[in-house]
């Protein structure tokens, strides 16, 4: 691990690489003033005349910069115009040198690190608003730094490969994306990027190296212990390190949707309200057929079939079949040596009675082979298609697979459920303990209000900080619930368009789908879903005392100090009244 070269290096570098050129010029330049002194001249009357000091270093100045003013005060001698010859020749040759070493310079790998890194701690040190700290771009990296520019996050990106640090450029990011081409091992570097900056909340590790991602959970918990840090570990040993030092979040995706499919297979609804509410903002979700019980053929049993089959053995109704290249290694299921691509292995295995199938293999080009193949002998076949590279996105959208499962937007969907909406992650813990009619209705709501687009989904902390308006009138004892504050401050009469899933309170009194006549305390935190401009609307009214007002009230205050000021009635005095 290189040690990361400190901005004042850049300085130091510079100077050190032109300490020979500055001296050769300055030697030069001196020997040619002072031999100028020497050389004997005349003035206009005749008389022996020679130049001063200034007027010596004045006439090289001009003449080393190829100006060339004239002959000054008078006409040079031949003795003098001697010397001029010889310190033009000596000039170019200093220049030549001089030039060329600046070139040298200007290409050193060194110096342009030492550039970078100053531009990257400046940048980073001239946030003034909340980031992430993303370590490593590549597949997964790109769709989390785009859904956080969608949601208005900044982002500040660690990548060890040139080329896709280089990309950073290429992408239409609304706000500028600080990049350090460097090893996000270096706990120097993370401090670089702004990890114990204030406006640091939160450190997101994506490499697909897991013991790098291990050196990013062990220095994000010893130099921030309370920014939450969200790792990704490919094995459980890693996840199990991970744990150890207090990594507050683990993902592995392969285990992520190997539960998502178990609760897929029990619960259907479930799994869709999971999927449209952890969706990627800007993207549709569309609702696929409910996975079938019966006979599931697993092809390929690495990493992701192991997990998905010790998912799939948890279902009574689920019974498996495997399809490896391996001899078996799992006498509890029944098992056919093969890849699956030909219908041999499929038949055998006996794809034409099967509910369903998984291609899992790490090829991509197989597993599209696969299900393929399996669709024609099956037509009704559930197909849950595994694309190992984002890049084959246009390969696996052509064919028509009941689920992709793409490790990149696994990981995605959870580290933006997870750090942006925490709250969303104890409300879906909630859903699944929830039976399918209930998940099925609350499903069937929400979509039919919002569609099937990706809704925003937000959190609100009732506190003087983010809610002033509406924490100021609870602390001086008003009573509001949810259905008053849930109105347009445009128009009162109308319903914002979003609706309160949970309600978390400090006192461990959490609401699941609360009441509209709930009332609120101070210090309530409210997960929201709804769309953009309702989120815009309700910020509104929590901030702002008129729209506040409007909205409980119908009243519309003056929108001034001076307004106010003059709308308020006289107070009349008790001998008034009298007379």
């Amino acid at each position: 691990m290189t040690p990361l070269l400190r901005h004042h290096s850049i300085i130091l570098l510079i100077m050190r690489r032109l300490r020979a050129p500055l001296i050769l010029l300055i030697s030069i330049l001196a020997i040619s003033v002072l031999g100028l002194t020497l050389a004997p001249g005349v003035d206009d009357e005749g008389r022996l005349h020679y130049l001063s000091f200034f007027h010596a270093l004045y006439f090289m100045s001009y003449t080393a910069t190829t100006i060339g003013f004239g002959e000054i005060p008078y006409a040079f001698s031949d003795q003098q115009r001697l010397w001029v010859t010889l310190c033009i020749y000596l000039s170019v040759i200093g220049w030549a040198y001089s030039i060329g070493t600046v070139f040298a310079l200007l290409a050193d790998r060194s110096l342009q690190l030492a550039i970078r890194t100053h531009r990257f701690l400046r940048a980073v040190k001239r946030l003034r608003e909340p980031f992430y700290i993303v370590c490593g771009y590549g597949e997964t990296g790109r769709l989390i730094c785009s859904a956080l520019d969608q949601l208005g996050y900044r982002a500040v990106v660690v990548e060890c490969d040139e080329v896709k640090a280089g990309e950073i450029d290429l992408h239409s990011y609304r706000a500028d994306v600080p990049t350090m081409c460097a090893d996000a091992r270096n706990p120097e570097l993370l401090q670089f990027a702004g990890l114990t900056h204030p406006y640091c909340i939160g450190v997101i590790a994506l490499t697909n190296d897991d013991s790098a991602n291990l050196a990013i959970a062990i220095a994000a918990r010893l130099l921030a212990p309370k920014i939450p840090a969200l790792c990704r570990a490919e094995t459980p040993e890693t996840a199990a390190n991970m744990a150890s030092f207090g990594t507050r979040h683990i993902i592995n995706p392969f285990e992520k949707f190997a539960e998502y499919l178990s609760l897929a297979l029990h619960a259907p609804a479930a799994w869709h309200l999971l999927t449209w509410l952890t969706g990627l903002p800007g993207t549709t979700v569309e609702r696929e057929r409910d996975p079938p019980s019966g006979n599931w053929i697993v092809c390929g049993h690495g990493r992701f079939g192991r997990v998905l089959v010790q998912a799939m053995e948890q279902e009574s109704a689920v019974s498996i079949t495997i399809i490896d290249r391996e001899s078996s290694d799992n006498p509890h299921h029944r098992w056919v040596q093969g890849d699956g691509t030909g219908a041999p292995a499929l038949e055998q295995a006996g794809v034409r009675e099967a509910a369903g199938i998984i291609a899992g293999t790490g090829n991509d080009v197989d597993n599209l082979s696969i299900a393929v193949t399996a669709r024609e002998l099956n037509p009704e076949l559930f197909v849950i298609l595994r694309q190992n590279h984002y890049a084959n996105r246009s390969l696996f959208e052509a064919y028509d697979s009941d689920v992709d499962v793409v490790p990149s937007e696994i990981i995605a969907h959870e580290c933006l459920a997870i750090l942006t909406t925490p709250l969303l992650v104890p409300f879906l813990n909630e859903v699944k303990r929830r039976d399918e009619p209930w998940c099925a209705a609350l499903l069937d709501r929400l979509t039919g209000r919002f569609g099937w687009q990706v809704p925003r989904v937000w959190s609100e902390r009732i506190s003087f900080m983010q809610a002033p308006a509406l924490h100021r009138k609870l602390m001086h004892g008003a009573t509001i619930t949810l259905r008053e504050i849930l109105r347009a401050p445009s128009n009162r009469n109308d319903e914002l368009a979003c609706e309160v899933l949970y309600l978390h309170r400090d006192d461990d009194d959490h609401l699941l789908l609360p009441d509209p006549d709930t009332e609120i305390r101070a210090g309530d935190e409210l997960l929201l879903v709804g769309r953009q401009e309702a989120r815009r609307e309700f910020d509104l009214t929590l901030s702002n005392e008129h729209a506040l007002t409007y909205v409980l009230t119908g009243r519309d205050l003056p929108g001034g100090w001076l307004w106010e000021k003059f709308s308020r009635a006289p107070v009349a005095s008790p001998a008034a009244h009298e007379r």
